[in-house]
């Protein structure tokens, strides 16, 4: 039986802070939807102390962007992307339009087709989230999107030089300094400056997830891609230095960034929560991370392996890391996770800024239903039909008819009947089921 040695908040406390999240997400957006520019602009000011006539960035401001980034930072911007490219054109390349005769003169088929337009979020407020605009950007070019415009908040009262350089190498059309909620809701619903896009990707706190929550309906989003979470499974063959880097390593996010191990070995629990407060005595980022330990921090124990991957895939995190004896024994039977990272020389922050896979992934356990941002989220599958003979009209239609007359829906079944009178000249009365 799973044992906790620590455990997060309590779980009401967590949903009283949702709804207050969910308030306060839905005055912003009736908010933009009503004033548009003047809202956006009031909110720009208040939440991030920015303000500017026009939040687009000039050419001429791009340029000076991408001038102030080291040319080391250009090229490493340049081979992160090269990898997540390469992968979504792989990704790409696995999917095909098909076309089928399932019936003699019937065609059925589907086409493969980019949304028009997407806005991709790219946060920025605490730390300059450059891999972001990769993982979004690269992708949706790689789909064949044919407008992108990106959005990031300023970052020490100032457009971020690497973000908006890293926005424009991966291909953005429009590159906005905006960021929050403001952002997401001006995108999604359009203002007087900031025309409305079909979609809206890319990752962000719990305000920024809250929104893509209300707004999805209006636009299309990516996934809910709220606040960083990992899960570090390890058993006794681990390093307990390795497995507190990699739970602070991503708590380091925020404040309410959940870290968990998982682990089927007392000693190797008890170690690693020992390096966890040795190591926020050094780390930099203590500040968010010690907050992100102490709220959303948990140690579990568990008997077996089995039982890891039963807690596993209850806890569907967004990022787990497996350092154990049998990496691919997790790989075989998860079947709830966001991304894996599978043995000691890989990890999250690999992931996160340069292998190639996408770092938009699930969270808040919508890994049990949905996987990550890839090149699929941006296409459509759109299907088409033809009917080529009398004979194949004749034969589908007196099904249709039948069926529908058995639901009561009498007019989809003239559609059929109409059909069967014109090409199959069958006396079928008005109102009737095909016989």
């Amino acid at each position: 039986m799973a044992r906790w040695l620590k455990k997060g908040r309590d779980t009401n406390e967590i949903r009283k802070n949702d709804a207050e999240v969910r308030t306060i997400v839905e005055g912003i957006l009736a908010d933009i939807a009503a004033r548009g520019d003047a809202a956006v602009h009031e909110l720009s000011a208040r939440f991030d102390h920015w303000e500017r006539q026009d939040f687009r960035l000039t050419d001429q401001e791009i340029r000076d962007c991408i001038s102030e980034v080291s040319s080391r930072d250009i090229e490493d911007i340049k081979f992160a992307q090269e990898q997540v490219r390469n992968f979504a054109i792989a990704q790409k390349e696995s999917l095909h339009e098909i076309e089928v005769e399932p019936l003699p003169g019937v065609i059925l088929g589907h086409r493969i087709l980019p949304v028009r337009s997407v806005g991709c979020y790219v946060p920025g407020g605490k730390y300059p989230m450059v891999a972001s605009a990769h993982m979004s950007v690269v992708t949706a070019k790689v789909a064949g999107v044919g407008h992108i415009a990106t959005c990031a908040p300023p970052f020490q009262n100032r457009p971020a030089a690497a973000i908006v350089a890293a926005q424009h190498l991966a291909g953005a059309d429009v590159i906005y300094c905006l960021g929050g909620v403001q952002a997401l809701g001006a995108m999604a619903l359009g203002t007087e400056t900031i025309p409305a896009v079909d979609m809206l990707v890319g990752p962000g706190n719990a305000y920024v997830a809250e929104a893509k929550r209300q707004l999805f309906g209006r636009v299309g989003i990516d996934l809910f891609a709220g606040p960083t979470e990992t899960l570090v499974i390890a058993d006794d063959t681990a390093d307990p230095e390795v497995c507190a880097t990699d739970l602070l390593g991503q708590a380091e996010h925020g404040p309410d960034s959940p870290a968990i191990l998982l682990t089927n070995s007392q000693t190797l629990a008890q170690q690693t929560l020992v390096e966890v407060e040795r190591l926020l005595q050094i780390l930099p980022t203590a500040n968010n991370a010690a907050k992100a330990w102490a709220g959303y921090g948990e140690v579990i124990v568990c008997d077996d392996e089995a039982e890891m991957v039963r807690e596993a895939d209850r806890i569907a995190s967004e990022h787990v890391q497996v350092m154990t004896r049998d990496p691919d024994y997790f790989l075989t039977h998860m079947k709830n996770y966001g991304s894996l990272f599978l043995g000691p020389r890989t990890n999250v922050a690999y992931g996160d800024k340069v292998i190639g896979t996408n770092h938009t992934l699930p969270t808040r356990k919508a890994a049990r239903y949905t996987g990550g941002l890839w090149v699929g989220k941006f296409l459509k599958t759109c299907t088409y039909q033809k009917v080529l003979t009398d004979e194949a009209t004749v034969k589908v239609g007196a099904y249709a008819s039948r069926l529908c007359m058995l639901e009561g829906f009498v007019g989809h079944a003239e559609q059929a009947n109409i059909r069967l009178r014109r090409f199959g000249h069958l006396n079928v009365p008005y109102g009737s089921a095909a016989p």
